[in-house]
């Protein structure tokens, strides 16, 4: 059955065919993102885990991996990263920042797509039964991960621009894979943006990667945002410097993005 692009299915929908109508089942999760003309795109439904993918080359943009973190999180989801194209000279260099920034966060799977270095680990993980999606700069080798780990799937895999060095999209739809160790994946679009949706200041607080350490020392307010409050962990932490400077500077800057979001969505509404 076709169905319709407009018809406000998307990948991983549950649905009950009766005849020709497909009538959509309750999601029990959804993946969105915003793109940089502040368009809101459904990525995928009824996931339960979220791969970023990232390489040397392309390199992940400022601030990409945690706001995809914080987005999975937020929508009930487990995060996790894939460091494609690890038989590039500069993958360790890569590779060693993630393991120093996001150790004890989340999951890291360094791996070829090329050589199938490192791939059984990721199939191990997700075939323990997990439906999932990769997301991810276009040029880090989506399709061609996607094509290792379920051969039969063919994706169109293409080269980087000779110019800019940037990706070509391959991927124009996404789509629900099998994968044969089991699980599934859904393959999405490449984009160069992902902007949070519906992500409150709180939830980004409560959710941005590397300050886990607050579940052991915890804000004296249950609302801190982590900036001038009184008895906040957060600033304990970096003051001691358990966190680095630099990381709760990309903290702040994505917060302000958040209230931005916040203030311009109240803004509309009235």
């Amino acid at each position: 059955m076709r169905v319709k692009h407009r018809s406000g299915h998307v990948v991983g929908d549950d649905v009950v065919v009766r005849g020709e109508v497909l009538e959509r089942l309750s999601r029990r999760t959804e993946l969105r993102r915003r793109d940089a003309m502040g368009g809101i795109h459904l990525v995928g439904a009824n996931l339960d885990v979220l791969g970023v993918v990232v390489s040397p080359s392309p390199p992940p943009p400022a601030g990409f991996i945690d706001r995809v973190i914080v987005a999975a999180r937020a929508a009930n989801m487990r995060p996790f990263v894939v460091v494609n194209k690890c038989d590039l000279d500069a993958a360790k260099g890569l590779i060693d920042v993630l393991r120093d920034t996001y150790n004890g966060a989340v999951s890291i799977f360094p791996l070829s797509a090329v050589t199938g270095e490192g791939l059984h680990l990721l199939r191990g993980f997700l075939g323990e039964g997990h439906r999932g999606a990769f997301v991810g700069t276009t040029g880090v080798g989506k399709s061609s991960l996607l094509n290792a780990l379920c051969p039969e799937i063919d994706l169109r895999v293409g080269a980087l621009n000779d110019y800019n060095g940037k990706g070509r999209h391959t991927t124009t739809v996404s789509t629900l894979h099998s994968l044969p160790d089991g699980g599934e994946l859904v393959d999405t679009p490449g984009f160069q943006d992902f902007g949070l949706v519906d992500i409150s200041v709180q939830d980004f607080a409560d959710h941005f990667p590397g300050f886990e350490k607050t579940t052991e020392v915890r804000c004296r307010f249950r609302n801190c945002r982590h900036r001038t409050e009184p008895g906040c962990a957060v600033l304990e932490l970096v003051a001691r410097g358990e966190i680095r400077a630099e990381r709760y500077g990309t903290y702040l800057d994505i917060l302000r993005e958040v209230e931005r979001a916040r203030d311009l969505s109240s803004d509309s509404s009235r």
